[in-house]
Formats: C-alpha cells, sequence, structure tokens
C-alpha cells in the first residue's frame, strides 16, 4: 500500500524567492539568466564603491560653496521618487498602466539623480556622524543600518523589475514589483527621516 499523497508538492520559501527573481522559472533561458546576473554584478559593484566612497576614500582637500546643499537636494529626491512610487503603484492597481510607467520612470530619475548628489557629496565630505545622545542613538542607527541593508536589496529588484517591463514580461515584472514597490518606498522613507535626524540633533 502505498503512502503517497496526491497533491502539489510543497515550496520551500527560499526557492519561491528564487522563481521570482528569475521571472518565475529557475531554468529560465540564458536570455533572462544573463541579464539577471549582470544586474546583480552591477548592484554588488555599486554597493562596493560606495562603501570605499563613504569610509575609506580620504575627504577632497578642497570643496565647492554649494556642496552643503546636497543632503538637502538628496532628502528631496528621495522624498519625489517615494511620492512617485506609490502614486504608480495606485495607478496601475486603476489599470492605468501607461501613467504607472510614467511615474515610475519619473522614481526612477529621481533615485539616478539621488545616487550622483550622494556621490559627488561623499566625495567632499565623506561620512556624517550622528551627534545625538540617549536614546535617540539606538533609534537613528537603527534607521540608518535598515535603510543601507534595504537599499543594497533593493536595487537589483527595481532593475531586474525595470528590465522585464522593458522586456514587456509583465508576469515576471508583476512578481518582482510586489518586493519592488515596499522595498524601494521603505529606502525613500528612511532617507528622509535620517537626513531630518541628522538635521534636528546637529545642535
Amino acid at each position: 500500500m502505498s503512502n503517497q499523497v496526491d497533491g502539489p508538492a510543497p515550496v520551500h520559501p527560499f526557492v519561491d524567492v528564487s522563481l521570482v527573481l528569475h521571472g518565475g522559472n529557475l531554468n529560465a533561458p540564458s536570455s533572462v539568466n544573463r541579464p539577471m546576473t549582470w544586474i546583480i554584478f552591477l548592484s554588488a559593484a555599486i554597493t562596493t564603491f560606495l562603501v570605499w566612497l563613504i569610509y575609506y576614500k580620504p575627504e577632497a582637500q578642497t570643496t565647492l560653496s554649494w556642496v552643503h546643499l546636497l543632503p538637502a537636494l538628496n532628502a528631496l529626491l528621495n522624498f519625489s521618487s517615494g511620492c512617485c512610487v506609490t502614486a504608480g503603484y495606485l495607478q496601475i492597481k486603476r489599470g492605468n498602466r501607461h501613467v504607472h510607467k510614467r511615474l515610475m520612470l519619473t522614481a526612477l530619475l529621481f533615485s539616478g539623480l539621488f545616487l550622483v548628489s550622494y556621490i559627488v557629496y561623499h566625495h567632499f565630505h565623506g561620512d556624517t556622524p550622528f551627534p545625538g545622545q540617549g536614546m535617540i542613538r539606538p533609534v537613528y542607527f537603527f534607521i540608518l543600518i535598515s535603510h543601507i541593508a534595504a537599499s543594497i536589496l533593493t536595487l537589483p529588484v527595481v532593475l531586474g523589475a525595470v528590465y522585464f517591463a522593458i522586456r514587456s514580461d509583465f508576469a515576471s515584472h508583476k512578481r518582482l514589483a510586489r518586493f519592488a514597490f515596499p522595498m524601494w518606498l521603505y529606502v525613500s522613507v528612511t532617507g528622509v527621516l535620517v537626513f531630518l535626524l541628522l538635521n534636528l540633533f546637529a545642535g
């Protein structure tokens, strides 16, 4: 007598995430796997460069008069990106694909401008220590560390979602977008919070 139970085999949650990252198919053709590999490689390279820029590169010996304005610009770009991401999510829920596409491309533009501004600022300034004391310190560092971790994870997910959208593979795009939306929004919101806390406790 067989003990086999009819029905689908359980799917391990880690396998499910892998399926998402490969467009729903672990045996996806090389036309999908190769670009995704490059996206992951590019994301890792950007992350490594930013770590070196902020924590290891010596500060520039000269500066420019407008560099001190860049943190505020970065916060504004983060805020704008978060607004576009949220509006884009609401539009696709209503079936407005064309408006959704424009909003998400605008959010991507804001994020790209943020990255450029961020690199320029940290080329001149380096790391910014948090001056606050007391209970606010663990709160700040929790927000900061989670922001950094989410940024690292969000980059390849967002780029992957954009890649699938360009390919008109909307099923795979949707699988990635359900992760990309909350992650991207969290990065945007916490980026603004880090800026506000740094300025609030700057003394």
